[in-house]
């Protein structure tokens, strides 16, 4: 009988993948020896391998530059990093070496720009795109940027009163975005998105705020949805619907020559994960293109914000299953030396799933068991997978160590794990080590953020 937790993986999956390959019995990712990582740092820890930035964005550049190709689209693609996944500098570096653009969310951003501009990785034809709702500090920095000659800085109008607020503060002419107020999910508790103008509102609201103001050109119409980009109904349904503004729009608004689809391309969940990245695009920019010619408008440059794909899957967490409890005759619960709620939010959260796999130990015999964390928390668990919403894992053995690692984990955790600051029952934040390749090609790992000290979290508390 096949019972070693090889077999499992092998009779589930098709194993090794692109990522996934084995050393023995233990799991590289990206070829990067996890145990020696483990030896090298302790565990738990987190981890960002460098390069699978850069490759993301390659791979969407070359989808959209095929696509354009092939449909004879007039118009360019335009990459954008949504900041608000990692405002990690790593991460900003890594990704602006591929000649991208920058969306960001909220004030602080700009004083991460204005960062990026002071070390020469930013320069005034890198489009800044200033999506989020906006208040006095945001319109500052927006506005300084825009007053020093950034003239791609564009901020998205997410509400009527934006426009007069820039007004105020901008000295020469500027260019803005609309965002549209996208009809959410027929699932969702609300109908329209708080984000944006309405469909039905945008026209007007050009014609009475824009149209005759010298100071200020409409060149992008913004629009997202937050399920993401996905082959079904509801996406192909709101984009036309956005189409058909774009060209309503045109019609009146003849500056206007920019797209902006926002991100939303999903990320490997599971080592079952499928989907047709290139037919997406292939698809979208037919789309644009169909409904563009047949009313008689140029089709615009296209622009994306992708967030999540470009740096989730380099992101990984790795923990060491500590002790084995079961609370029945049924239920095993391994515990790991950390906790969910402070290190995957996203997990306990909003039910997220991450790529889960073992370290070491693929040729043992493997069980089914619960993953807990350390807090006192009743929710803070991990126990749903692929596999009949279950998770099996090599069997515990109290005399040879069991590590667990989480892939593609890269976005959003830290941000809202609330990395360096207070931990729910003051667990602390794991450290963080950096993976790269040096010039030779060869893998490099350095240590960027060291676990958190109890004096850190003291000092927060005012003690």
């Amino acid at each position: 009988m096949k019972n070693k937790y090889i077999d499992l993986i092998d009779q589930t999956y098709y194993f090794p993948q692109d990522e996934f390959t084995l050393d023995g019995d233990e799991l590289r990712f990206h070829n990067i020896d996890l145990m020696e990582l483990v030896r090298k740092y302790g565990a738990p820890l987190k981890f960002m391998y460098l390069p699978k930035i850069s490759e993301n964005i390659q791979r969407a550049k070359r989808w959209f530059e095929k696509a354009i190709k092939k449909h004879k689209y007039k118009g360019a693609y335009n990459y954008c990093y949504c900041t608000k996944s990692s405002h990690f500098k790593h991460v900003m570096v890594e990704a602006l070496k591929n000649d991208i653009h920058m969306e960001t969310s909220s004030a602080f951003d700009i004083n991460i720009i204005n960062n990026l501009i002071n070390d020469g990785l930013i320069s005034k034809e890198t489009h800044i795109l200033c999506n989020g709702f906006k208040r006095d500090a945001y319109i500052d920095g927006i506005a300084d940027l825009i007053n020093r000659g950034y003239h791609n800085c564009i901020p998205i109008i997410d509400n009527y009163e934006e426009i007069n607020l820039f007004e105020e503060k901008i000295k020469g002419s500027y260019s803005i975005g609309i965002r549209i107020a996208s009809e959410e999910d027929p699932r969702s508790e609300f109908y329209t998105s708080r984000l944006g103008i309405g469909y039905k509102n945008i026209v007007p609201f050009y014609n009475r705020e824009i149209k005759d103001n010298p100071k200020v050109q409409l060149k992008m119409l913004h629009f997202f949805i937050n399920t993401g980009i996905k082959d079904n109904a509801y996406y192909w349904n709101e984009l036309l619907k956005c189409l058909r503004v774009y060209i309503q729009l045109k019609k009146v608004a003849p500056e206007l020559d920019s797209l902006n689809i926002g991100g939303g391309f999903p990320i490997k969940s599971s080592l079952a994960f499928e989907f047709d990245y290139a037919y997406m695009v292939d698809e979208i920019i037919r789309q644009i293109k169909i409904t563009c010619d047949q009313e008689k408008v140029p089709v615009p440059n296209i622009f994306t914000e992708f967030g999540s794909f470009t740096v989730g899957e380099a992101g990984g967490a790795i923990y060491e299953i500590m002790y084995q409890k079961q609370q029945n005759d049924r239920e095993k619960w391994d515990m790991i030396n950390s906790s969910f709620i402070t290190t995957l939010p996203d997990s306990w959260a909003i039910n997220k799933r991450f790529v889960l796999l073992p370290i070491n130990r693929w040729n043992d015999e493997y069980e089914r068991v619960l993953l807990g964390g350390l807090t006192c928390d009743g929710d803070d668990y991990y126990n749903s997978e692929q596999n009949m919403n279950a998770i099996y894992l090599p069997k515990y053995n109290k005399n040879k160590p069991l590590y667990i690692g989480f892939f593609n984990t890269g976005a959003y955790q830290d941000s809202i794990g609330g990395v360096g600051g207070l931990q729910h029952c003051l667990i602390p934040q794991p450290k963080i080590v950096l993976i790269d390749k040096d010039k030779n090609g060869n893998l490099t790992s350095r240590l960027f953020m060291e676990q958190q000290k109890a004096d850190e979290m003291l000092k927060i508390l005012g003690y």
